[in-house]
């Protein structure tokens, strides 16, 4: 993002109010290879020069909207299951899968801690980022943000997520125990992204399945370890993606550290500010799929006023978006349609 981007969002995080709504999308794989019409999700993975090139049209194309964490390194959900030994499978135009490692219904695994500088993926990931920086420096954009899977998704990809769990459940203290090891091995996956690009400033992890448990296992089982992993580096944003059910880890989220939080469209907006307080800035929350990409431009519209008349002209500590990542299938126009409704 540009530096007036990074300077919009860091007021958006601290309070500040706009006289229009600021606008962001979460943008990876599942929108940007096939936007394009040029290229499939495969050849986005494979190949620098497809990353970039689709990276450098979308900010092109929508110049006045933020993408996050922009100029995403990434291969789906594969980049840190990969390091603890996930089988990866791919495919042409659909996200690539990592399959588990461990099969027992009601035991977590003993993880061994991989080395983030050279296990699976990882050194793909940031080597891309060193290779294209000098590239996405000279468009006036910078790499801002150290980017991960939080340690419930990664440890729901390494056993099966009815496994993790169950292991949960029937298994705490093994279950601990494996979230210990990926929480260590996400402090410093961060910490090693955030030395090797010097313009990260900021902290974004994803994780789902914090929206499948209820409070007390959020409390338990998901608080103190993205504590740690949003504390691993010095960082003004610290953005937290779920858009499974969100009302359960709400209220904990600003003991955790998240100053943004992007939840799912289901969650109205206001309902939403009255569980995280009044101290975390929401991402969203039009729906993703059924009005930003199905949806005619009409719908898009009415559904950005909509948020325009929910929230009465207050913007503050709100970014317009739409409730998760952008999905398949979102067309120029209706994103642009967005963007100018927002305006």
């Amino acid at each position: 993002m540009t530096e007036g981007q990074w300077q919009d969002l860091c007021a958006a995080v601290s309070g500040k109010t706009f006289e229009k709504p600021l606008t962001a999308f979460i943008a990876d794989s599942p929108w940007l290879p096939e936007w394009t019409k040029k290229h499939s999700i495969l050849d986005y993975y494979t190949s620098d020069d497809v990353w970039l090139k689709v990276n450098l049209e979308a900010i092109r194309s929508f110049p006045e909207t933020i993408f996050l964490p922009g100029f995403w390194s990434e291969y789906g959900m594969c980049t840190e299951p990969s390091a603890f030994g996930s089988r990866l499978i791919w495919h042409e135009h659909e996200l690539p899968f990592a399959e588990a490692v461990w099969h027992d219904s009601e035991r977590a695994p003993v993880l061994n801690p991989p080395d983030v500088a050279s296990a699976g993926l990882l050194p793909f990931a940031l080597r891309r980022l060193q290779r294209c920086r000098p590239a996405i420096e000279a468009e006036g954009h910078s790499i801002r943000f150290a980017v991960a899977r939080g340690p419930l998704n990664i440890a729901s990809f390494l056993m099966g997520t009815t496994e993790f769990l169950t292991a949960m459940q029937c298994d705490p203290e093994g279950t601990h125990g494996m979230l210990e090891v990926i929480t260590r091995f996400l402090e410093e996956w961060i910490q090693l992204q955030a030395k090797t690009i010097p313009t990260i400033r900021g902290v974004m992890l994803l994780d789902d399945i914090v929206g499948f448990i209820g409070p007390e296992d959020v409390r338990t089982f998901a608080a103190p370890y993205l504590t740690r992993a949003f504390a691993a580096i010095d960082s003004e944003v610290r953005l937290f993606h779920n858009d499974a059910d969100g009302l359960s880890c709400a209220p904990i989220l600003a003991d955790c550290g998240v100053n943004l939080f992007n939840f799912a469209f289901h969650h109205p907006i206001q309902e939403m500010r009255e569980r995280v307080g009044p101290t975390v800035t929401l991402l969203g929350n039009i729906p993703p799929r059924d009005v930003l990409a199905a949806g005619t431009p009409v719908d898009v519209e009415q559904a950005v006023e909509c948020m325009k008349t929910v929230l009465g002209g207050d913007f503050g500590r709100v970014i317009f978006s739409c409730g998760g990542g952008i999905p398949p299938g979102v067309s120029s126009e209706n994103l642009s349609v967005f963007l100018a409704a927002a305006r």
